[in-house]
């Protein structure tokens, strides 16, 4: 069971999510919070596994509460449970495991819950990630791999010099490649930090890196994911 901590400023909408939730199996509510500040003291004192949170809150947002969160050890994974859609590209920056629109159905909730499930327990390494190229399946090792971007459902995967298409979602490849060394840099872009060159700043607070293929390339990285990426490589 995943332990889970419910942050929304509405009673009725904790009330609802909790019993959403029961019917969905896989989760235990041990805890409610009406805002953001209240949400930061209960996950300080209890490890919990997911916490699923409101976007629009009194004080701290529930985007900016996602941002603090990326600074522990061993952060919870965060659901977004908002009446508002638009906020889904700020939610994925901070790697949110996913975004959900009230009103939200069992199903939909269950399809969450079974995204969080294999990624809170220990992680299995990975060695091979099975890619399509002209027509054909193949096994990539998973060392040859410098960077993967999002393609709407699916991803392009690049070694050095090849393009690979996985019908893994970037969400997915994120889940199995974390534990070695990938870092999600970007909501478009998942990082094999072992392969980077160079590190520059940008403006806005924004970063770029520079990666150590024979083209240079260069992946964007995020404001709201640079800060987490610079305690990442020590910087």
């Amino acid at each position: 069971m995943l332990k889970a901590l419910l942050v929304d400023d509405e009673v009725p909408a904790r009330s609802e999510l909790r019993f959403l939730l029961g019917e969905a199996g896989g989760v235990e509510v041990v805890g409610e919070a009406g805002s953001a500040n209240e949400a930061l003291q209960l996950i300080r004192a209890i490890a919990y596994d997911v916490v699923f949170l409101d976007v629009n809150m009194p004080g701290l947002s529930g985007i900016e509460l996602a941002e603090t969160l990326t600074a522990l050890d061993h952060p919870p994974a965060i659901v977004f449970v908002t009446a508002h859609s638009e906020h889904a590209v700020d939610a994925f920056e901070v790697a949110a495991a996913d975004y959900l629109v009230k009103p939200v159905d069992t199903r939909r909730l269950r399809m969450a819950i079974d995204r969080i499930a294999p990624a809170s327990q220990a992680p299995t390494r990975i060695e091979r990630i099975p890619v399509e190229k002209a027509g054909k399946k193949l096994l990539l090792q998973v060392a040859d791999i410098f960077h993967i971007m999002a393609k709407d459902d699916y991803s392009y995967i690049f070694t050095d010099g090849e393009r690979y298409l996985s019908t893994l979602s970037l969400a997915d490849l994120e889940n199995k490649l974390s534990s070695q060394g990938f870092f999600r840099v970007h909501r478009r872009y998942l990082v094999n930090l072992a392969q980077v060159r160079e590190v520059a700043p940008m403006y806005g607070g924004t970063m770029e890196l520079t990666l150590k293929d024979s083209a240079s390339t260069q992946v964007p990285v995020s404001r709201r994911r640079a800060p987490a990426l610079k305690r990442a490589l020590g910087l």
